[in-house]
């Protein structure tokens, strides 16, 4: 290890990878080896009522399986939560998180008077209702208060990125109303906590950056660089995950699945065994940042 580059694997526990976070996976180790870093795994089972037992061990068997071992060991949200509860105490100081006593259908509700209803298959933005106080009502969850304008970021795959998230998501639960830690806070105290500097992960994930990136803004903590991964469709055209019935990674032949994987991440096919694969596709691996300069 050459270099002070830190990336990760974060799966969470939900079940075994498939063919989809495969892809995910190699692509951050590649990417780790291709700039001589290091590569860690953060089992993410924060959100504890959709974790699988087992599904941790079964996930870092299926890694070690396909030539695919972090540098450190793994690190389990589940935890951590004195960090997160740190961070949270921090924006609170600092009157940038605030607690909220609304419901779903409440923001719908709110949304709705507004001329603004729900769009079907996208997260319906928090209208602010208790920015000003609670007025009486119990609270349920805590809140970022996102400061107004747009964010600006440049994926390495995708290019340049922006949204303006005050208006596009509003102000953002960081603990949820069951008392669980929010995925946005967890994912940017840890990345942060252990140093990583290169996020590599799913498509999918892309429109969480710019509401991590203003987290990481508020707690002053740096931002990583971020590339993000082509996905995996179902034969219905919908991204290949556990929730819609995803098969587990067969890792009785890990070589030809690390080999579809590399397929998708247009490498060309895998050689002989694991190692002289892995070895060539660090080789050619198109987004080494030294190449692309």
């Amino acid at each position: 290890m050459t270099s002070g580059y830190r990336g990760r694997f974060a799966p969470s526990p939900t079940g075994p990878l498939h063919a989809g976070s495969l892809v995910a996976a190699l692509a951050s180790w590649l990417d780790a080896r291709a700039h001589g870093g290091h590569w860690l795994v953060r089992i993410e089972d924060v959100d504890t009522p959709r974790c699988v037992p087992g599904a941790d061990a079964t996930i870092l068997a299926q890694l070690a399986a396909c030539g695919l071992v972090a540098d450190e060991p793994p690190q389990w949200q589940s935890r951590r939560a004195a960090l997160y509860q740190a961070a949270l105490d921090r924006l609170v100081a600092a009157d940038q998180a605030y607690p909220c006593a609304c419901s779903r259908k409440d923001i719908e509700d709110a949304l709705a008077a507004q001329g603004r209803p729900r769009v079907r298959g996208h997260e319906a933005p928090y209208p602010g209702t208790c920015r000003g106080g609670l007025h009486g009502r119990p609270a349920r969850a805590w809140r970022l208060r996102v400061p107004d304008g747009v964010v600006h970021w440049t994926d390495r795959r995708l290019g340049p990125q922006q949204q303006d998230v005050a208006r596009g998501v509003g102000d953002f639960v960081l603990r949820r109303a069951d008392g669980l830690w929010a995925y946005q806070l967890a994912v940017v105290v840890d990345d942060a906590d252990q140093g990583i500097t290169h996020v590599v992960r799913g498509e999918d994930l892309a429109d969480n950056t710019p509401r991590q990136i203003v987290l990481q803004r508020a707690l002053g903590l740096p931002t990583p660089a971020y590339l993000h991964t082509p996905l995996v469709l179902a034969d219905d055209g919908e991204k290949l995950s556990k929730q819609n019935g995803a098969q587990p990674l067969d890792v009785t032949t890990p070589l030809a699945a690390l080999g579809a994987a590399a397929a998708v991440l247009g490498l060309p096919a895998q050689a002989a065994t694991i190692a002289a694969s892995l070895a060539a596709w660090v080789r050619q691996w198109p987004f080494l940042q030294s190449r692309r300069d």
